[in-house]
């Protein structure tokens, strides 16, 4: 969506040199460009058999919780590790120098929930291969992960279907980092 693609800023050489960050910030205060986001969204969605939408901290909180609203689901909440007071199953995944984890509460999920992931970004895809495979260690089924942003040049969009099987939408691709 061109309109939507429009509206996100590019910031150069931030958080270090050489990386160009797509700022949704600007997407998100822009009432046109938030209403088609999550409408779009929801367009897609209605009808599929959604039970609960998923999202990934921090930025994914925004437009999932809106969406799991919209088609009136549960909303999870996938964080980083330490940030979720009940029991929860964590899962690690690689970062471009170590590791880190993400977790979820261990009852957020029921056996045969069909869950949409949601995050803002997808680059190398990292964070949201450990977030679907949280959501099916507790059995879940992913239908799909749905993004504002591809990086496609990252790999991360194609390393998550040829890997986990999972369908990839995003709404907006940039080149590049």
């Amino acid at each position: 969506m061109s309109i939507v693609k429009s509206k996100i800023r590019t910031i150069a050489d931030w958080p270090k040199p050489g990386i160009m960050f797509r700022d949704i910030t600007s997407l998100l205060i822009d009432p046109e460009g938030l209403a088609l986001t999550v409408g779009s969204f929801v367009a897609r969605y209605q009808n599929k058999g959604i039970t609960k939408v998923a999202a990934i901290e921090a930025r994914g909180f925004i437009t999932g919780a809106a969406v799991a609203f919209q088609l009136g689901v549960g909303f999870i909440p996938i964080r980083k590790k330490g940030k979720l007071p009940g029991e929860t199953i964590s899962q690690e995944y690689e970062l471009e120098y170590g590791t880190d984890k993400v977790e979820i509460h261990s009852d957020a999920v029921v056996a045969g929930d069909r869950i949409l992931i949601m995050d803002d970004l997808i680059a190398t895809g990292g964070t949201l291969g450990a977030a679907i495979k949280l959501i099916q260690k507790l059995g879940g089924e992913v239908y799909e992960a749905a993004m504002i942003i591809d990086l496609p040049d990252l790999g991360g969009s194609k390393r998550i279907q040829a890997e986990l099987g999972v369908p990839i939408y995003s709404i907006c691709e940039f080149e590049g980092h």
